[in-house]
């Protein structure tokens, strides 16, 4: 049972344990076919270690189970799944990330290390990479910021299922064509995936990340714009403004 990730930086197919891990074979296939992993950045890259996706919001502390779609709000985590025992022994293998309470949801990893011991037990082994060695060791040597964000997105386009073992739970939509991204969804404030990093060449890490911070102020400036709280996103706030708030119609000095 297989999985094609179509990348920004090229192709990676995942065989999956559907034997071992059902239920996180399962969810993972399932939001695949729902295409609810397209456009999702690879919001974590630890070089040697793990490159991390599945966050629709790009922060690392967004995503649900497919789940959710079937049950409800209180399904957007699953129980890990802890045996058989599988390990981070390889380049490639694929876990579900663990919430922090031995639950998961859309998130997940794909090591770039070998003997990551430290992961085992705590997330869940369900696949590993077959193709697209190449493409890995890309994504594995992306420059990143101090919290391991890469300085150019990278991005999961597109997913194609091409076995899928399991039937399609009752009342589940699957789209007869994949979704266009929102403007919103592949703004990062990074430099853009299609982006010629040339661009950027002679550039200093500093330099990049100057111009990162001026790029998403230049977002949020668009943002207040959109709401009025300032007539024009090229006007700077006075600079004894700290923020600008704009409170909705329904939102009162009490509300909490």
């Amino acid at each position: 049972m297989a999985v094609i990730l179509e990348t920004s930086l090229g192709d990676l197919t995942i065989d999956l344990y559907t034997q071992e891990r059902p239920r996180s074979c399962l969810n993972f296939l399932k939001l695949c076919k729902t295409k609810f992993y397209n456009f999702c950045l690879f919001h974590s890259v630890q070089r040697n270690a793990v490159a991390q996706t599945g966050d629709p919001t790009g922060t690392g502390r967004g995503g649900e189970s497919i789940y959710t779609k079937i049950y409800g709000k209180q399904a957007t985590y699953f129980d890990r799944e802890v045996k058989p025992i599988l390990k981070h022994k390889k380049v490639g293998t694929v876990s579900m990330v663990n919430n922090g309470s031995d639950m998961h949801g859309s998130q997940f990893f794909i090591t770039t290390g070998e003997d990551l011991d430290y992961l085992d037990g705590v997330h869940t082994v369900f696949g590993e990479v077959s193709e697209g060695f190449d493409v890995l060791s890309k994504i594995n040597e992306v420059f990143c910021d101090k919290d391991n964000r890469p300085y150019q997105d990278i991005r999961i386009y597109h997913t194609v299922v091409l076995d899928d073992p399991y039937e399609d739970p009752a009342g589940l939509e699957i789209p007869d064509r994949s979704p266009e991204p929102t403007k919103e969804q592949m703004d990062s404030g990074r430099i853009r995936a299609d982006e010629d990093i040339n661009d950027f060449k002679g550039m200093s890490h500093a330099e990049i990340e100057e111009l990162l911070k001026e790029r998403e102020a230049k977002a949020n400036a668009q943002i207040l714009e959109m709401v009025g709280d300032l007539p024009d996103a090229d006007i700077k706030p006075p600079d004894n403004i700290l923020f600008v708030c704009k409170l909705n119609p329904v939102t009162t000095g009490t509300n909490h």
